[in-house]
C-alpha cells in the first residue's frame, strides 16, 4: 500500500484518519506498541503498530519482541501515518523510520520480517505482510523458531491478556 505526507503535517491529538506526523519514538511497550513525542510538540502520543500482532509480553518470544522494537526505535525519529483509534484508545498508525536510509523503513514489515510478530489476519484476509511472515516462518526467525507458535489473539483467548 503506498502513502505520502500531507501537504501540511498535523499533530496527533486532532489526527484523523491519514494523517500524517513526525516524531520521536520515547518509549516502547510491547512488540507493536510505542509512544511517540511529535515533532510540533506535545505530550507522546501512544500507537499501535497497524498490520502486525507482536505475543503478548507474558507470551513466549513478548520479551523478545519489545526488546528488538526497543533496539531498533528509542530515541529515533519516525514518520506516522495514523488510520483511526483501537478499542484501547491507541492510535493505530503505519511507521516508518526516518531516514529510509538505515533499511526497511516500514516498521510492521520490518517486526515481521524478523519474526517478532504475525501479519495481522482479518477473516480470509492474511494481512498486509502475509509475504514477510511466510519468509520469517520459513528461514525460522524469532518466534518462528518453534514449532507451533501460538498467535496472540488465540493466547488471548485462552489466558487474556498480560498484566
Amino acid at each position: 500500500m503506498a502513502w505520502s505526507a500531507s501537504a501540511a503535517e498535523k499533530t496527533p491529538s486532532n489526527a484523523v484518519p491519514s494523517a500524517t506526523w513526525s516524531g520521536t519514538v520515547t518509549h516502547v511497550t510491547d512488540g507493536d506498541t510505542l509512544w511517540v513525542r511529535p515533532a510540533s510538540g506535545g505530550k507522546p502520543v501512544r500507537i499501535r503498530i497497524d498490520g502486525v500482532d507482536a505475543p503478548e509480553i507474558c507470551q513466549p518470544h513478548g520479551r523478545a519482541a519489545k526488546k528488538a522494537l526497543v533496539s531498533r526505535l528509542s530515541n529515533q525519529p519516525v514518520s506516522v501515518q495514523s488510520f483511526s483509534r483501537d478499542s484501547f484508545g491507541r492510535l493505530l498508525a503505519r511507521v516508518t523510520v526516518m531516514p529510509k536510509a538505515i533499511g526497511s523503513a516500514d516498521v510492521g514489515e520490518w517486526l515481521v520480517r524478523e519474526g517478532h510478530a504475525w501479519s495481522y489476519r482479518y477473516r480470509r484476509d492474511n494481512g498486509p505482510y502475509a509475504k514477510q511472515q511466510a519468509m520469517a516462518r520459513a528461514a525460522r526467525k524469532g518466534l518462528f523458531a518453534t514449532p507451533r507458535p501460538e498467535e496472540p489473539r488465540e493466547f488471548r483467548k485462552r489466558h487474556g491478556a498480560c498484566n
